[in-house]
């Protein structure tokens, strides 16, 4: 359909695997791994350890035109919650963070945190898809704010607060 050929798949397959964003069931079937609670403890921790280090360290290094860029993100993704879109929610919303957190200049931080996202993307998703965007975390109005006021432990938190909004929403699902 995309016109790609078998082994960049197969390639695409293997590296999301060996990064826990997909599991192998044998039989050549792959799937999304559900989350655990002790596995959803485990992301937590390591997200809201690793990703308001980044904002931290981002903070310092943003200038009007990250700011002004990140404030495009967050209307997008005002967008896609108000319109009920999960897809472009979940694109948007990874736009935000990363953007965000390129500005650290922190590449092993920043590998760790994608690693993070990808296992903890997709249990999100279904969530997301499973109950609609009206409940969707979205902080970004108040880390905006706090950008602009200069103020870095206000960013932080806004973040950090994002980031537990949305564990608790997957956390929700598996009770």
């Amino acid at each position: 359909m995309l016109g790609v050929g078998m082994t960049p798949v197969r390639e695409a397959i293997r590296k999301l695997t060996a990064e826990g964003a997909l599991d192998f069931q044998g039989n050549r079937r792959v799937c999304v791994p559900q989350l655990n609670h002790r596995q959803l403890d485990e992301l937590a921790f390591a997200r809201l350890t690793i990703e308001p280090k980044l904002t931290e360290l981002a903070a310092s290094r943003l200038a009007d035109q990250q700011i002004s860029e990140l404030v495009t993100i967050d209307k997008q993704i005002d967008e896609a919650i108000r319109t009920g879109d999960v897809t472009n929610y979940m694109r948007h919303n990874h736009d935000f963070h990363f953007s965000l957190y390129k500005q650290a200049d922190a590449p092993i931080l920043l590998s760790i945190a994608h690693s993070l996202w990808l296992r903890f993307g997709p249990s999100l998703r279904v969530v997301c898809g499973r109950f609609g965007t009206s409940s969707l975390p979205d902080r970004h109005e108040q880390a905006i704010a706090a950008m602009r006021g200069g103020d870095y432990n206000a960013l932080a938190e806004a973040m950090r607060q994002d980031i537990e909004q949305g564990v608790d929403l997957v956390r929700q699902s598996i009770d």
